[in-house]
Parts: structure tokens; C-alpha cells; sequence
């Protein structure tokens, strides 16, 4: 047989049985044997096609309720949005299972399933972190509430991992201001980034920063408040220097400090 021709068999085979697949999907959602609805929901899932599971899970959640088969149906029924990647139904579907069935050996799992969808749900630094804050307050509200799980080491992870986040995120915000030439508003969200996350790992980079822009707001400033900007550049200056004595900025703040002395005739 020549080789188009094979493809030819091939695709018809292949449309034949796509055919058969969804013939036979539709006679079982029309099917009252729900009991086999049942079993075909877990073949499905097993077999990673969560669209037509979660079909058939939901109308088994209905049926099912208050049966031996509900805490089994609901806890699948949540997995088919998680592994669609539709995380706020899949939060809300867990979060449904944790309320409805609170005795279950699952609930601690769905628990912890219910704050991992907000951490899956955060989104990069630079756009609104409200899911970020969510995320850290539900993985807290775990902790709080299963403080010796198998979990906490990755919750904690997770949590460390979120508010790096919004560390970066406060950042880059405040050095906007500086890279848009405002640098009275460069100073004030600088430090407030400075306030909000002492610890911050760009601390060094914030301080150089406020250097920065207190130097340039002393040379643009009028007759009036510039000696009091210098003044709180060669301070801005020290502060860097104190607790970063090798900084990488050096030379550039050594250029800074040096051009803040001379314009107040401290040389």
C-alpha cells in the first residue's frame, strides 16, 4: 500500500472511531444507569479527560448526595477543574468539599487544595496581587488550623515563595517613580517599600536608590530647599554605606557623595 494511501485508511480509521467515542459519550449522558455514570466518570478521569468527567461528575453530585458515593464524587469533581487549570472553580469546589463533608480523611487534602488554587492563581509581579494576598492567607489559615501536617514544610515554601512576590512587585514599583524622574515620589515609595519589607533581598538596590534620587532632587531643586536636599543626600549616602560598606553601586555613590559635599562647600 503507498503511503498516502495509508494515511488515507488511517485518518478514516481514526474518524470512525472518534465517531464511535462520541456517540457512545452522548448515549451515556442521556443514559439513567448511573451506576455506570459513575464508573465511566472514573475512567475518564484515570484517563486524563476531565471535560467529560466533570459532565458526568456533576450531575452525580446531585444524585448522589447524602450516599456512600458523594465524598468520592465531590472530591473528583474538584480535581477535574484543577486539572483543567480552572483554579477559582476548582478553589470553590474544594472548599465546597471541606465544608460539606469537614470528618473526611480528604478534608485536610481539599484544605490545603483550596489555598494552593490561589497560589496557582497569583499572578506575576507586575499585575494586581490580590490572589498573592489571598493565597498567603488561606496557606496561614491552614497552618492555624492543621499546624502539625505533613504540608507545613511546603506551605511555608509556598508562602515565603508569595511574599517574594509581592516583594518585587513593591520594588518595582517604587523604582518607576525614580526611572519617570520623580524622585520626591521616588523617595517616599522607596522608603515605604523599605518600611513595608525590611527584609527585602533588593534593600541594597533601594537604598542606592533613595540615594540616587535625593541627589537629583537636590540638583533640581530651587535655591531655597537645595541645601537641605544635599543635606539629605550625603545622610542617604551613609545610610547605604553603613550597612552595605562594599556595596556594588561604590563608585557611583562615591561620585555622589562627593559632587553633595562640594555643592555645600564641604570639601
Amino acid at each position: 500500500m503507498q503511503k498516502s494511501a495509508f494515511v488515507s485508511v488511517l485518518i478514516l480509521v481514526l474518524l470512525v472511531l472518534f465517531g464511535t467515542s462520541c456517540s457512545d459519550y452522548q448515549k451515556l449522558l442521556k443514559s439513567t444507569d448511573y451506576d455506570l455514570k459513575y464508573v465511566k466518570a472514573k475512567e475518564y478521569f484515570d484517563n486524563e479527560d476531565y471535560l467529560k468527567a466533570a459532565s458526568l461528575y456533576e450531575e452525580l453530585m446531585t444524585l448522589y448526595r447524602g450516599t456512600d458515593k458523594a465524598e468520592d464524587v465531590n472530591y473528583h469533581y474538584a480535581y477535574c477543574y484543577y486539572y483543567q487549570q480552572d483554579y477559582i472553580m476548582a478553589g470553590y469546589y474544594f472548599n465546597n468539599f471541606v465544608n460539606t463533608f469537614p470528618n473526611s480523611p480528604k478534608t485536610e487534602e481539599c484544605a490545603f487544595m483550596v489555598a494552593y488554587c490561589y497560589y496557582k492563581d497569583s499572578p506575576a509581579p507586575s499585575l494586581d496581587q490580590a490572589n498573592t494576598y489571598k493565597a498567603i492567607d488561606e496557606l496561614q489559615l491552614f497552618l492555624n488550623k492543621y499546624p502539625h501536617s505533613k504540608r507545613k514544610s511546603e506551605c511555608n515554601k509556598l508562602i515565603d515563595e508569595l511574599h517574594n512576590k509581592l516583594v518585587e512587585k513593591s520594588f518595582n514599583g517604587a523604582k518607576l517613580y525614580f526611572e519617570l524622574g520623580d524622585y520626591k515620589a521616588s523617595i517616599t515609595a522607596l522608603n515605604n517599600s523599605l518600611r513595608d519589607y525590611p527584609d527585602t533581598q533588593f534593600r541594597e538596590d533601594l537604598l542606592f536608590l533613595i540615594l540616587k534620587s535625593s541627589y537629583e532632587l537636590a540638583r533640581n531643586s530651587v535655591i531655597e530647599k537645595i541645601n537641605d536636599r544635599y543635606k539629605a543626600t550625603i545622610e542617604a549616602y551613609h545610610n547605604l554605606i553603613d550597612e552595605f560598606p562594599e556595596t556594588k553601586h561604590l563608585r557611583d555613590a562615591d561620585r555622589i557623595y562627593a559632587a553633595a559635599k562640594k555643592a555645600l562647600n564641604l570639601e
